[in-house]
């Protein structure tokens, strides 16, 4: 029953399979998501103004228990649309939030600023503080609303942002007390300029989903993932990248043009949707859901510490999940609802003894843990000659190993964190490796389960015949029976100043000497046991287009720029360069291998 309900889901892309969802599943649906019994139907209030600024309304609907009584408040703040005005997305939302108030909840869901039915014009990120406070005042005014109970706020991506925007002044919006972000970021700087480079696969798929609907002349346009990837297929290899806007949406997009042209985290634009300076003075009770292989996986860690820095006692959960995938919806109603429960309703024996839950893949296994990362030990797989991996450093006389990375046929990506993935995240990564651009060192054979629960490094030491590249890494699991499926990995752009440091990914390039690179690149984050007799592999190339913008060599403006320019790539590995994989090993997790 559970994946039936999983795989209509994940249908949702289709008009008519989210409204087989939403109008035949009420009843069922509480089974395989655990859901307790519903206790009211449901009354909607729909298309409520609420004035954010004079004569500027955001549109809003109203779910409500159909009964006497006092019910705490749920708010979602979302620029995809509510119910059949959002098309598949909203409709998926609009039966999620229909399941919370049968539970004894109101909830609101409101279109942002210029989205759909709200007036004003859509500016991504720019008004969600002051629209969500406002928003919330208005909740405050109402008959039906309970001071005692308060509100909480859910939702993924976008909507998590509203969450973090509404949350950050405490002191005007005090009956804010639980939210849930979901798969989300207090910044985007990061997202979008991820690693130095530019999350170029993550921002068209982000535009199309969002720029091709939500307008007038728009809104009944519905794209399933496999038109998304046709549109797009062609626009991921065209020069100069500041024209794609245009090809794709027929206009120039100014917050894709923003984007392009403050490759700079200092500048006003940025700074301005930048709340992470302020989320550690967030006094609602935060539960942050992600996944790993969600492509704001980091930020949201981050996130995560800034809270717990703090004293604010967030809870974590992280599952096998990625950015559009449907699986994720069963863990955040259920986990989102017990939260509510906790916070707004009082009921404190639901509470989990541990605050972090992560599940481990590779034993398939959910997993309780005191805080994030948990203690581990740190081991390191030297890169050694003939391709290996192995525990002992190397020696002085190994030889190194080169490539040629040619930005005109570009190391392409394969799975991994994106938003649009029909085939899945994890790949077999075969193909990828028999490319004459890309090296692999492997391990032999495990002789026991290695367990790898916390953030994964690679550190490099390498020569460019340019100033400017690129140097990414992958791990993987290499099965018994062949495939190589990806883990976790990570990408690093290298300029030529002396020292590129990035405090978000906590990756930096510097000189050591004789035109050698000393490159530290942050592999993400991963909880996985390695089994027995499989393999530990990684990947090294200087690329994986588009989901990171492929290096041209020039140094040039990433939106004007034409010419490319090959790069020679050597990788040493050595006593005096000892490359090397460094994994944090679980305590629990014997390290000699």
């Amino acid at each position: 029953m559970r994946k039936s309900i999983l795989a209509l889901i994940g249908l949702a892309a289709s008009a008519g399979a989210a409204v087989l969802i939403y109008r035949n599943w009420r009843h069922i649906v509480r089974h395989p998501l655990k859901l307790s019994p519903a206790t009211y139907a449901v009354g909607v209030m729909r298309n409520i103004p609420i004035e954010v600024e004079h004569g500027l309304t955001l549109a809003a609907d109203h779910y409500y228990p159909k009964a006497a009584g006092r019910f705490p408040t749920i708010l979602v703040r979302s620029p995809y649309g509510r119910e059949l005005r959002g098309g598949p997305i909203g409709l998926v939302y609009g039966f999620v939030l229909r399941r919370i108030a049968e539970r004894g909840y109101h909830v609101i869901a409101q279109d942002t600023r210029g989205r759909y039915e709200s007036d004003g014009k859509f500016d991504p990120f720019a008004d969600e503080v002051w629209d969500g406070r406002i928003t919330l005042d208005w909740i405050k005014r109402q008959p039906w609303f309970e001071a005692t109970l308060g509100v909480g706020m859910t939702g993924p991506s976008y909507l998590g942002y509203t969450q973090w925007a509404a949350a950050i002044e405490p002191a005007r919006t005090p009956h804010l007390k639980a939210i849930m972000p979901i798969m989300t970021s207090s910044q985007f700087f990061t997202v979008i300029h991820a690693d130095g480079s530019f999350a170029l696969d993550t921002v068209l798929h982000w535009m199309q989903i969002t720029f091709l609907a939500g307008q007038p002349e728009r809104k009944r346009q519905f794209i399933t993932p496999a038109e998304e990837d046709r549109r797009l297929a062609n626009l991921f290899d065209q020069l100069p990248v500041q024209d794609v806007d245009q090809l794709l949406l027929g206009e120039r997009v100014d917050f894709y043009q923003d984007a392009l042209n403050h490759p700079d985290r200092t500048g006003p634009r940025w700074r301005s949707i930048d709340l992470s300076d302020r989320v550690g003075k967030v006094e609602a009770a935060a539960h942050l859901l992600t996944g790993w292989h969600d492509f704001m996986l980091r930020e949201l860690l981050a996130d995560y510490q800034r809270l717990a820095a703090a004293g604010r006692n967030p809870h974590l959960t992280i599952g096998p999940w990625y950015h559009a995938d449907a699986r994720y919806l069963v863990e955040a109603v259920r986990t989102g609802l017990t939260w509510f429960d906790v916070h707004l309703k009082g009921q404190r024996e639901k509470l989990r003894d541990k605050p972090v839950r992560l599940f481990v893949m590779g034993t398939d296994e959910w997993r309780d843990f005191e805080a994030w990362p948990p203690k581990a030990l740190s081991l390191r797989y030297y890169l050694r000659e003939e391709r290996l991996l192995s525990i002992e450093p190397p020696t002085n006389g190994e030889r190194p190993d080169r490539y040629r990375y040619d930005p005109a046929d570009p190391t392409p990506n394969l799975g991994g964190p994106l938003i649009n993935l029909p085939q899945g995240a994890v790949r077999d990564n075969r193909e990828l490796e028999a490319r004459r651009d890309v090296l692999t060192y492997t391990t032999s054979p495990l002789d026991r389960d290695l367990e790898v629960i916390g953030p994964v490094r690679l550190e490099l030491f390498a020569q460019s015949t340019l100033a400017h590249t690129d140097f990414f890494g992958r791990l993987c699991d290499v099965q018994p029976a062949g495939p190589s499926l990806n883990v976790c990995d990570g990408l690093i752009r290298v300029k030529p100043e002396p020292q590129v440091f990035q405090p978000e990914h906590n990756g930096c390039t510097r000189s050591c000497g004789e035109n050698k690179l000393h490159v530290e690149i942050d592999l993400w984050a991963t909880a996985y046991c390695f089994k027995r007799g499989h393999r530990l592999r990684l990947i090294i190339s200087s690329g994986a287009h588009p989901r990171w913008l492929r290096n041209l060599g020039t140094g040039e403006p990433i939106g004007t720029a034409r010419q490319m320019v090959p790069a020679d790539q050597i990788i040493l590995h050595d006593l005096t360069h000892p490359s090397a994989l460094i994994l944090p090993v679980s305590l629990s997790s014997p390290a000699e291998h």
